[in-house]
């Protein structure tokens, strides 16, 4: 049965329409006209989200900076893949340990003041990390345990943060905030690893490191000037246990978000952690240097700004369900073709496509995981996707950094790659779509 579509006339000069959707089982407001750059950018409406935004874009670039200057540092100094993704397995780790922690967390207290909190702590790690590779004490293990205690505020900083957007700009104009987050993330990987690649021959890593413990003041200074209602702290919070329990049978009885959380976690795992091996690809088979490694960083990221921008201006139009399949397809087989190649440009180009899919599939798989969760369990539910994405990225940089040793950075790839399109093709087989709202067919599970 079609549904009949209600037009209406958007505050932005949009037409649009309210579709019974057929994916989420609920009724969605989708443009059915010419989408605009006013809707592209319908976020920055929101005075709170436009300060978020700001300062998140000059402590991101910081990040970056010191992301791929840290890399630099450990091959340099271990000349091992193996050591590589031994390092990233120390940033994750806690995810695994900490992040449903990290949700209850969010769901309880003021996510302004979680957020301060872990921003400030951040900013002392990386200062303690650029004193200790300015005084040339540094060794691997220093690395590994500055890693291990970043990735535990991490933990407690990324479901909180995740769902902090939803405070800022409403339901509505989510998936616009979303995907312009993903943008500015991604612009930040465009100048970051570009800037790192100059600046560590020019200031040193130390320098690098130093620059990107200042560039947390910018975004401390934006969340203490954010105008937010005062918060509300429930006083019937049930016990640890509990609290996770509810959310897990939550999401164990929500087939589209099971169906997402596979296949983040299995892209988590075989798919992203091509990221560790990038030294290897820049340094041992395309010849290159720091500023090679800096560039291949950066047009992987250029092309998920690229993806978010894109998401962000005609994202609507589009179901949920075919953006997640078309990015998860699309990264993996320009990652297939990124492992063969031997011409440094064309590896740009690769992972520059590589990383506009990318971004496809993860920015609309975190939208469709929060526009399905309800606001007193949005916390804990992030918690597990950040579990999943980001804490199942320990076990993917030691199963990377593994095979490139036993096979070679390229079989790495390619195989992990392999592995997310299976998965994907299980998961779009197995998986069936809700039926329209008002069908009489009973539910059933879908993406």
């Amino acid at each position: 049965m079609e549904a009949a579509r209600v037009l209406a006339d958007d505050p932005e000069g949009v037409n649009t329409a309210n579709i019974p959707n057929a994916e989420a089982g609920d009724v969605r407001r989708q443009p059915v006209g010419r989408v605009g750059w006013t809707a592209a950018f319908s976020a920055f409406r929101h005075r709170n989200y436009r300060i978020f935004f700001g300062g998140q874009v000059i402590s991101l670039v910081g990040t970056w900076l010191q992301s791929t200057a840290e890399g630099w540092l450990v091959y340099e100094l271990s000349g091992s893949s193996v050591a590589l993704g031994f390092i990233r397995f120390a940033h994750m780790l806690p995810f695994a340990l900490l992040a449903l922690w990290g949700g209850i967390i969010a769901d309880r207290h003021s996510k302004r003041s979680i957020l301060l909190v872990t921003q400030v702590s951040a900013m002392l790690l990386a200062l303690l990390l650029a004193a200790l590779v300015h005084s040339g004490v540094v060794e691997v293990w220093h690395v590994a345990v500055i890693g291990l205690l970043l990735g535990a505020v991490n933990a407690i900083d990324v479901p909180a943060r995740q769902s902090f957007v939803v405070e800022l700009v409403g339901r509505d104009d989510l998936i616009n905030g979303i995907a312009l987050n993903s943008s500015m993330f991604n612009l930040a990987r465009v100048v970051g690893p570009a800037v790192a690649g100059l600046l560590i021959g020019v200031i040193g890593m130390a320098g690098c490191f130093l620059l990107n413990g200042l560039s947390y003041i910018a975004v401390i200074v934006g969340y203490g000037l954010l105008r937010l209602p005062k918060f509300d702290k429930r006083p019937d919070h049930p016990p640890f246990g509990e609290a996770i329990g509810e959310a897990f049978r939550f999401i164990a009885g929500n087939g589209p978000i099971r169906a997402i959380l596979i296949l983040v976690s299995t892209f988590s795992v075989f798919g992203v952690s091509f990221g560790v091996l990038m030294p290897v690809f820049a340094k041992d088979i395309l010849n290159g240097d720091a500023k090679a490694f800096g560039m291949l960083m950066a047009f992987n990221g250029g092309g998920a700004l690229v993806g978010g921008i894109t998401l962000a201006s005609v994202g609507k139009r589009f179901t949920r369900r075919f953006l997640i399949y078309l990015g998860l397809t699309g990264c993996c087989l320009f990652l297939i073709a990124f492992a063969f190649s031997r011409v440094f440009w064309l590896s740009c180009g690769l992972l520059f496509c590589a990383g506009f899919f990318m971004i496809i599939f993860l920015a609309t798989a975190n939208t469709a995981t929060q526009l399905r969760s309800p606001d007193h369990l949005r916390g804990r539910i992030m918690g597990f996707y950040s579990l999943c994405f980001l804490g199942l990225g320990s076990v993917g940089s030691l199963v990377a950094g593994f095979l490139a040793r036993q096979l070679s950075a390229p079989l790495a790839v390619a195989l992990g790659s392999c592995v997310c399109l299976l998965v994907g093709l299980l998961v779009s087989r197995r998986i069936i779509r809700l039926p329209p709202v008002n069908s009489a067919a009973p539910p059933r599970e879908g993406t």
